[in-house]
């Protein structure tokens, strides 16, 4: 078995030691579309990346079936990379359900990983006020050494009346906070006093695990973690959480994902295992489906995805994504058996917390323990994305387009309008994590206690001096929601 490549620099890598190898022009000219037209014929890099973009997608695209051919298609007329991509997501063969695909620069692997570039906060307006507040702040951040935390109100940005009374306002934040600006100086009010910090820009660690609890209820103990990202360095991290949970005899579990979009699927696997009940082992836990033309060995493409790594015999030599087996069994490696991992048994109940942010892992996780165990949703209706992906490196950009769609036992996993809720509450924002009072947590926490939950109407209505209903308020947000939503194949998956 070998673990599948999926950061930036094993693709560089596998640039580098494939020599005079281009992931982005290496087509055979010789193959010809439906119409007799030569796919991927000689061209400029520019129109060979384009290509690349569609070729890729006709194989290993989770909605390829019924897509036009490649003279029809014609991805060289676009303007752009992206253009080509939002074409594809357009076809009449997606449904209208891909909102998922996306080119990056590498960004996102360096992520997965565990290693943020950026400023290390994100922010969002508050839900019943008209206030923009910071949500999270990773530990060890430029952020954090800043003295940001959750639930600080951000009064101007770069001098600037933080708004939102138009696209141009929003536009101005997202640039500021989320752009690639060297830094940015906000004006921040904490408990009422104001003052400017000027947070720069840089290179740290990310730990996921953003605040673990537990409390008591009546006779029971109530285990509570905030997981932000499924990053392939934090099963350390969940498992020393885990252990701190077994010791404190915790019975009952919340988990905070409502600002968590995703990630690692070996990274989901481990947090299922941690949860799961031990009498599932050697049960089916979910199955993976990808692409037919993958199943059937057609995605030939995939044979310029190529690596350096060592095989089931040991031996060192260049493999490609051709080489894996896609099948959706046992012994194709695609179908997933529960293994309890660590000692927290005999949990009865899980409470998952969660946003329109709740995405692709965090959802597979969810999924995944559905039938296992007593799982209830609070907050708001998940993003809903049952698919996943692996990045194709073309040229120097990771694709990210989906490939697969994972079920459980049940097989159940047609979510791509999102997982409803057991309780409807909007994200408390006021509040940082772990306070008692927080909504989402109260009503765990109530539920826990008196087996239902609270009646508290005033939840997610919305009290705002611009008359802004719920839905813009929500719209927003959205525009300033920029974590990272996938499910990333990181499993150690078969040779065909």
């Amino acid at each position: 078995m070998l673990k599948r490549l999926t950061s930036q620099n094993a693709f560089l890598y596998a640039l580098l030691v494939v020599v005079g190898f281009t992931v982005s022009c290496k087509k055979s000219s010789n193959n010809t579309d439906a119409n007799g037209v030569s796919q991927g014929a000689s061209g400029t890099r520019d129109e060979l990346t384009k290509d690349s973009i569609y070729l890729y997608a006709q194989q290993t695209y989770f909605w390829n079936v019924g897509m036009p051919s490649y003279s029809s298609f014609n991805p060289r007329q676009y303007t752009s990379n992206n253009a080509v991509l939002n074409a594809i997501k357009a076809l009449p063969s997606t449904g209208g359900k891909d909102k998922y695909s996306f080119i990056d620069d590498g960004s996102v692997a360096s992520q997965l990983g565990g290693v943020g570039g950026d400023y290390g906060f994100s922010a969002n307006f508050e839900g019943n006020t008209d206030t923009l507040r910071v949500k999270y702040v990773y530990a060890g951040s430029p952020a954090a050494a800043a003295g940001l935390t959750r639930g600080d109100k951000i009064k101007r940005v770069n001098g600037r009346v933080v708004s939102r009374a138009s696209s141009a306002e929003l536009d101005y934040l997202n640039n500021a906070i989320f752009g690639d600006n060297a830094a940015v100086t906000l004006t921040i009010e904490k408990n009422k006093v104001s003052s400017d910090v000027t947070v720069t820009r840089g290179t740290y660690n990310i730990n996921p695990v953003l605040y673990t609890n537990t409390y008591t209820v009546g006779a029971k103990k109530i285990g509570y973690i905030v997981f932000n990202s499924f990053t392939t360095n934090a099963v350390p991290a969940l498992d020393a959480a885990f252990a701190k949970f077994t010791t404190d005899g915790v019975t009952e579990l919340v988990v905070d994902l409502r600002y968590n979009g995703g990630g690692s699927v070996a990274t989901s696997e481990t947090f299922t295992n941690l949860i799961a009940p031990p009498s599932q082992n050697g049960k089916v836990m979910y199955t993976t489906y990808w692409t037919k033309t993958m199943q059937d060995g057609a995605a030939t493409i995939l044979q310029n995805q190529k690596f350096y790594a060592k095989g089931n015999d040991g031996v060192t030599r260049l493999y490609s994504y051709a080489d894996y087996s896609y099948k959706p069994t046992l012994a194709a490696g695609n179908q997933e058996s529960f293994a309890k991992r660590g000692t927290l048994n005999g949990l009865t109940r899980v409470y998952f917390l969660v946003t329109g942010g709740t995405a692709s892992a965090s959802e597979l996780l969810i999924n995944n323990l559905k039938p296992v165990i007593d799982v209830k949703l609070i907050g708001k209706t998940t993003y809903g994305k049952p698919v996943g992906f692996f990045s194709i490196r073309i040229d120097k950009n990771d694709l990210y387009i989906p490939q697969f769609q994972t079920k459980n036992q049940l097989d159940q996993g047609n979510y791509f309008s999102g997982m409803t809720v057991d309780k409807d509450v909007a994200d408390d924002l006021s509040k940082d994590f772990g306070d008692p009072s927080e909504k989402m947590l109260a009503q765990a926490l109530y539920y826990s206690a008196n087996n239902n939950f609270t009646a508290l109407a005033r939840d997610n209505n919305l009290s705002s001096t611009s008359g802004a209903t719920r839905g813009q308020i929500d719209a927003a947000n959205e525009k300033l929601d920029h974590e990272f939503k996938g499910m990333v194949e990181t499993r150690a998956l078969k040779f065909k």
